[in-house]
């Protein structure tokens, strides 16, 4: 090979850290060099990677044999040559702080590599496993949205080894962390074709209200408040109470992990709704600590200086809004989250040269850029169809209801993803 071939396989961008894990799992899957050039270049102050970019770096340096990484002295380029994924028992403190990422945006970039490697994944990570769901995804949201899709893929379904497990030891709410989580999955050969377009009816709707430090009445009025509006759309509803302390004890009746927490406090809910196709479309919430522009001013006694009162949010405001983004899950038609729109798009890429087909509610501003990149990377191009649900009822008699049910689902669309697929293949698992 000419050395001008190997250069026109190198993936070269220029925009910094736009999709920094995506491209460097394509990087990998692809076993295709990457350079990233002007990593926050207009940054006077803090120029270069972030710590939770390095040490995610330094995860899948752990997790390879043969990659080469090379930073230049202001962390503005980022030059890295994949190795070979091996697998095997992991253990990995994440940076927890301003400057961290929970555990849940390192998960997100192990997922999708975490069945390709030489032996079966055993990770274990600590830092921030709640409070982040506006930027992060919680343990608790991948191991209801993700597993179950990779089960479908294949994964862990052959009988050999046991399904992908994501198992959360202590929990830790931002920003302090103090958490851990387990993760498990086995090794495949290769993927099955996806076929997820039929979304059928909710059945049913499961949830976990989750507390941290503070008082366990706040979870209970979490869930009572989701349930609530929930029972409106149908009655098998159940959202249970996981609360935890700083000493490890669970209270009567609570389920959930066991152990402990970290020293900051934290209330979350994750709510789940099955349908009779099997679809599971999963939304999360986190209690907001923003400082509203109607705080009372309250002055210190002895300084008579004014300081800020932080506003936190209900914990019945909580179980509300977590109820209407589910809400707003199901009304998209989706078969799966909007969340997890790229990872099912990249696994779509890996499967073999059979054709795979998922129904999608409306594509996320980071699905259509992860469109671009696999096509680029991975040589893939998608087949995007356009489908406007029907509405129902066409009864003369009910000519005002059928128009408003019109109206009401003129907007409502969804889209088929089809593609072929590259035909991955673990080749670690091939030569054993």
């Amino acid at each position: 090979m000419t050395s001008s071939t190997k250069a026109s396989r190198t993936l070269k961008y220029t925009d910094g850290a736009t999709q920094f894990r995506q491209r460097i799992i394509t990087s990998l899957l692809s076993s295709r060099p990457l350079l990233l050039r002007n990593i926050r270049s207009d940054d006077l102050d803090a120029p270069g990677l972030r710590e939770h970019e390095a040490s995610f770096l330094r995860l899948l340096d752990r997790m390879t044999n043969g990659t080469k990484i090379e930073i230049n002295a202001t962390g503005t380029q980022l030059r890295f040559k994949p190795g070979v994924l091996l697998g095997g028992e992991i253990e990995h403190d994440c940076p927890v702080g301003a400057n961290g990422r929970s555990v849940g945006w390192f998960l997100e970039g192990i997922f999708p590599l975490a069945a390709f490697g030489k032996e079966p994944l055993q990770l274990t990570l600590r830092g921030v496993t709640d409070g982040t769901s506006d930027v992060d995804p919680s343990p608790d949201y991948l191991s209801a949205s993700l597993i179950p899709l990779m089960i479908k893929l294949g994964i862990g379904s052959d009988g050999d080894h046991p399904p992908p497990l994501l198992k959360v030891m202590q929990r830790g709410a931002a920003p302090m962390g103090g958490g851990s989580v387990d993760f498990y999955c086995p090794i495949v050969k290769e993927l099955k074709p996806l076929e997820l377009v039929d979304f059928g009816k909710v059945k049913r709707i499961r949830g976990t209200a989750i507390s941290c430090r503070i008082p366990p009445s706040s979870a209970q009025r979490v869930a009572h408040s989701a349930k609530g509006v929930m029972h409106r759309l149908l009655p098998d509803v159940w959202i249970h109470t996981d609360v935890h302390s700083s000493s490890g004890r669970k209270r009567k009746g609570d389920h959930g992990a066991i152990g402990g927490c970290g020293p900051s406090p934290g209330l979350g809910v994750m709510l789940t709704a099955t349908t009779t196709e099997g679809i599971c479309l999963s939304v999360e919430c986190s209690m907001n600590h923003n400082v509203s522009d109607s705080d009372i001013n309250a002055f210190n006694i002895g300084a008579q200086q004014p300081i800020e009162r932080r506003q936190m949010e209900l914990p019945e405001d909580l179980g509300k809004r977590s109820a209407t983004l589910l809400l707003h899950e199901i009304h998209g038609g989706g078969c799966i989250d909007t969340s997890c729109q790229s990872f099912a798009l990249l696994m779509m890429c890996l499967t073999p040269e059979d054709v795979s087909r998922i129904r999608l509610g409306p594509l996320s501003q980071y699905a259509m850029v992860s469109l671009r990149l696999y096509k680029e990377a991975l040589g893939v191009e998608f087949k995007l169809r356009v489908v406007e649900e029907e509405s129902g009822g066409n009864d003369e008699d009910d000519e005002d209801d059928f128009e408003d049910d019109r109206k009401r689902n003129r907007g409502q669309k969804t889209v088929i993803c089809s593609c072929l697929g590259i035909g991955y293949r673990n080749m670690a698992r091939a030569s054993t």
